[in-house]
């Protein structure tokens, strides 16, 4: 694995599921111990917009966005899930040209539902410089009833409703395949019911990571 400057060597990763709270924890994991963090979904959603019409291109493609009413709502949560689990190998290359273009003194921790199981475990040396956090079904039902921005696609769709069942059963089977891969390979897995906040969700993963728990924090 090229890496020139050493960065992959010294990133934890956060992979798994939509909503399952990887960005916070990565957040306060970052501002405790003084981490350079990596936001998957952001980069992937901005910075690599390039690249995805680049690839289209090249690959005979309109370089336009997919039309939202087939990406949404004219086709399968099976399908959905088959797409997006085919085209996380190559934005995890972007992502790695990313991370490898950074040069930092401190530990980096990479979050995101792109950074999969069987993507990482070629690059790490111990499974435990990896966890998988995936909430479950109740926990991500409430967030969809509490929380607005978990709740709406916002494309001005046809028909919000069955986008927005597609996209929720998308998430719940591309979660439940990076489990199936995490069990294989022995990488942890995390269920994120809502029980605990997010500071002692970060504190389970900080103890994965052999991070030392700050005194006035228990497990």
């Amino acid at each position: 694995m090229w890496d020139p400057f050493g960065t992959l060597r010294q990133v934890l990763w956060i992979g798994g599921g939509q909503w399952a709270g990887k960005s916070t924890v990565a957040r306060i994991l970052a501002g405790r111990y003084g981490l350079t963090a990596y936001h998957y979904d952001y980069h992937d959603a901005r910075g690599h917009n390039d690249r995805r019409i680049a690839r289209r291109v090249k690959l005979g493609h309109s370089p336009k966005d997919p039309d939202p009413e087939t990406t949404w709502v004219n086709t399968t949560p099976r399908d959905m899930a088959a797409d997006t689990i085919a085209g996380f190998p190559v934005r995890f290359e972007w992502a790695l040209d990313d991370l490898r273009a950074l040069s930092s003194g401190r530990s980096i921790i990479a979050e995101g539902w792109g950074l999969r199981p069987e993507l990482v475990a070629p690059i790490i040396d111990s499974p435990r410089r990896m966890v998988v956090m995936v909430p479950t079904a109740a926990f991500r039902e409430r967030q969809v009833r509490e929380l607005a921005r978990a709740g709406g696609i916002g494309h001005g769709l046809s028909d919000p409703a069955r986008a927005q069942r597609n996209r929720l059963e998308r998430d719940l089977l591309v979660a439940e395949d990076a489990v199936r891969s995490a069990r294989r390979i022995g990488i942890r897995v995390i269920e994120v019911d809502g029980s605990r906040d997010a500071g002692a969700v970060a504190d389970i993963v900080a103890e994965h990571f052999c991070l030392p728990l700050p005194e006035n924090r228990t497990l």
